[in-house]
């Protein structure tokens, strides 16, 4: 009899245990979470392509800075299967002591080397490997990705595909648009085929300035495009005669409502890292998304950037924003920081705007492949209102509204000279542009 009380009791206990697991489990993972906003970064690079560093440490940088997701997009590749990379091939990039930091960190029996023909040489572990290192559920969330490397005669057209089952080789075409869209494309049969969500976006428009706002429209499948790239050499400020990345939005997105009575582009702010060892050329935390959903996984990121619930930063935080449609007021609350000023222009096109435009030309009166010179009409500032919150009203004349939020500080890691912190809100009061 003892035994057989001993042994009861033992179970009783055992079910009491799982019961509470079972209870904290439930706790964690409440059954219909609020929406709260996710950090994360969907373009940089690893050693896998050409960055200078190992993927499981990029993955602990913006873990340990606060990210809530990342994507390493790597040029024309997946980081799965076998491959090694020279030690001496990794110096070249920047890679300042790279071996040693990745060995302190994870350890000897982690890091995996050998002797090849250029040297020692690192196993760089594939995404299915390491993930499970740096990843928590609800706390930190790796997406496979790929940066597709395209390019039309000289013009490099590069585009990325965030939450990819299978590597997607670069499409071609026989013009900027068609290769545009073939490489989109692409993207979406895959997605059809395996049943599984993914986004696909343009990368750096101006990147040697290879993609006009007049391209940006005319493809109707590209719904996102990188509003703001960290890298220093893409541009984002445009020169004396090519606009700069605002500037083509506010083009691309009058064209499409205003002419084609098509679906707006969103806007995504990247970092585009390169290097990860200090603050040369493409160096990490110059740009994120924030969106805002009720789970951190792929599914539900995207879902909620398809309906444009995110915003696009360099530096400034929002509490919240929100398109109240029925009133039709976009309301912006900052979180501000002591010592910091904000100014926040609510930015559209009106219907009616002045459609003319002209080429731009060179020295000798030739055009140039660049984004032509519009009126003053498209892409105004509707509004400025200075301080933590603000709002605007729309008339029912708009095309669309979208808001720029602007600090007086500059980032912590500018990108350009005289840059100062932003965040980008996504055009509202578009629907009744393109009508049922």
């Amino acid at each position: 009899m003892h035994d057989r009380r001993s042994i009861a009791s033992v179970l009783m206990g055992l079910c009491f245990c799982l019961g509470s697991r079972y209870a904290i489990s439930q706790d964690a993972i409440p059954p219909n979470p609020e929406p709260r906003w996710f950090k994360g970064n969907l373009h940089t690079h690893s050693l896998w392509s050409d960055g200078n560093d190992y993927p499981e440490m990029i993955a602990e940088w913006y873990r340990s800075h606060d990210y809530h997701f990342l994507a390493i997009s790597d040029h024309n590749i997946l980081s799965e299967g076998e491959k090694w990379i020279a030690v001496a091939e990794a110096n070249k990039r920047g890679d300042i002591g790279g071996l040693k930091r990745y060995r302190e960190r994870f350890g000897d029996d982690w890091v995996e080397t050998r002797e090849g023909p250029k040297g020692t040489e690192v196993r760089l572990k594939p995404l299915e490997e390491f993930r499970s290192l740096v990843e928590e559920p609800g706390r930190f969330l790796l997406i496979s990705a790929e940066e597709i490397t395209d390019s039309f005669q000289d013009i490099p057209i590069h585009v990325n595909a965030t939450n990819l089952r299978d590597l997607i080789q670069p499409q071609g075409g026989k013009s900027v648009r068609e290769t545009i869209e073939n490489n989109f494309q692409a993207v979406e049969r895959q997605s059809k085929r395996t049943r599984r969500p993914m986004l696909a976006h343009v990368n750096h428009p101006n990147f040697y300035y290879g993609i006009t706002a007049e391209d940006l429209a005319a493809v109707v499948d590209e719904r996102f495009f990188e509003v703001y790239n960290g890298h220093p050499e893409v541009h984002h400020q445009g020169d004396e005669k090519h606009a700069s990345v605002e500037r083509l939005w506010d083009i691309a997105l009058t064209l499409r409502l205003g002419e084609m009575k098509a679906a707006p582009l969103f806007g995504i702010a990247v970092d585009d890292t390169h290097n990860y060892f200090g603050n040369r050329g493409a160096s990490p935390g110059r740009g994120w998304i924030m969106v805002r959903a009720k789970h951190l996984t792929a599914e539900s990121l995207l879902a909620a950037m398809k309906q444009g619930d995110f915003y696009a930063s360099s530096g400034v935080t929002l509490r919240d924003v929100r398109f109240l449609a029925e009133s039709g007021v976009l309301e912006i609350d900052i979180d501000a920081r002591e010592g910091e000023s904000y100014a926040t222009q609510f930015i559209g096109t009106c219907k009616g705007y002045d459609p003319s435009h002209t080429p731009v030309t060179d020295e000798q009166g030739k055009p140039l492949r660049a984004t032509q010179k519009y009126s003053d009409d498209i892409g105004r500032v509707l509004a400025t209102v200075e301080g933590p919150s603000a709002h605007y009203k729309l008339t029912g004349d708009e095309l669309y509204v979208r808001a720029v939020v602007t600090s007086n500080k500059p980032p912590e890691n500018p990108a350009f000279e005289g840059q100062r912190q932003q965040a980008w809100t996504q055009p509202v009061g578009w629907e009744q542009a393109i009508g049922p």
